[in-house]
């Protein structure tokens, strides 16, 4: 069985973000990047099934993101056993599944397992634009995967904590939403032996031909509404204009 997973790298929310001069797009100028969560839970979850039901595991991501080759060394450190650096150009979702589709339909997958939703990309659609492009059945929000012969069943999470399990047919795309274990730490000492030991493959695909699905017209930052009220003082006095602070609002009475 040949799993595929593709891999994308976001900034890092932590960081300050700073905006381009024409208010349009994030400056990545200083921005540091880290793998998606989802695409991590989604790497995880393809070890899993691996470790059950034999196979390959191959990440694949586009040269185009920052910082990609370390992304796909630190995946090949916790497992995988390929890696492949896709070259085309991607600006939204919508590229990214025309070249992920070129890249398929040359390399063929039993599998591919896709982080459900990114932090940067609006709409959460990879996973389903995937499947129609290569004309597989797919699952998204899935929780645990299952395969064996030519179908897999799959764990699908819905609001509320409920679940139920679907059976499709291989090969298909399942979008991943958690893993049934946390991500697997790689120790740098085993990410920095298998990057002098390399190995990516670098594969170029015809350029995406789509249409922007949306356009940035201005981002703003969040605007303030309010602002935080320090207290000062002992824990008698402290209560105290807790207290009077709510009773001024109207939440407590007397």
């Amino acid at each position: 069985m040949r799993i595929v997973v593709p891999l994308k790298a976001v900034p890092d929310l932590v960081e300050e973000i700073e905006f381009t001069p024409d208010g349009t797009g994030i400056d990545r100028e200083y921005l540091a990047f880290v793998l998606n969560e989802w695409d991590d839970q989604a790497l995880e979850e393809a070890l899993l099934v691996k470790e059950v039901s034999g196979g390959e595991v191959i990440v694949a991501g586009l040269a185009d993101d920052p910082g990609i080759d370390q992304l796909l060394y630190t995946a090949l450190a916790k497992g995988a056993d390929g890696a492949v650096k896709i070259s085309g150009g991607a600006q939204d979702t919508h590229a990214r599944s025309a070249l992920l589709a070129a890249y398929l339909a040359e390399s063929p997958a039993d599998l591919i397992i896709t982080g459900v939703q990114a932090p940067d990309d609006l709409d959460g659609q990879l996973p389903p634009m995937l499947a129609a492009r290569l004309g597989f059945p797919h699952v998204c929000v899935a929780i645990a995967v299952e395969a064996a012969g030519g179908s897999a069943r799959i764990r699908q999470e819905f609001s509320g904590g409920r679940s139920q399990q679907l059976e499709v047919t291989l090969p298909a795309v399942v979008g991943v939403q958690a893993a049934r274990q946390p991500p697997r730490y790689a120790p740098i000492s085993r990410i920095r032996q298998v990057t002098q030991a390399g190995g990516i493959e670098e594969v170029t695909v015809p350029a995406a031909s789509t249409q922007p699905a949306l356009t940035v017209r201005r981002m703003y930052t969040p605007e303030q509404t309010g602002h935080a009220q320090m207290l000062t003082g002992g824990t008698g006095p402290v209560a105290d204009q807790i207290i009077e602070l709510l009773r001024s609002r109207g939440l407590v009475k007397g």
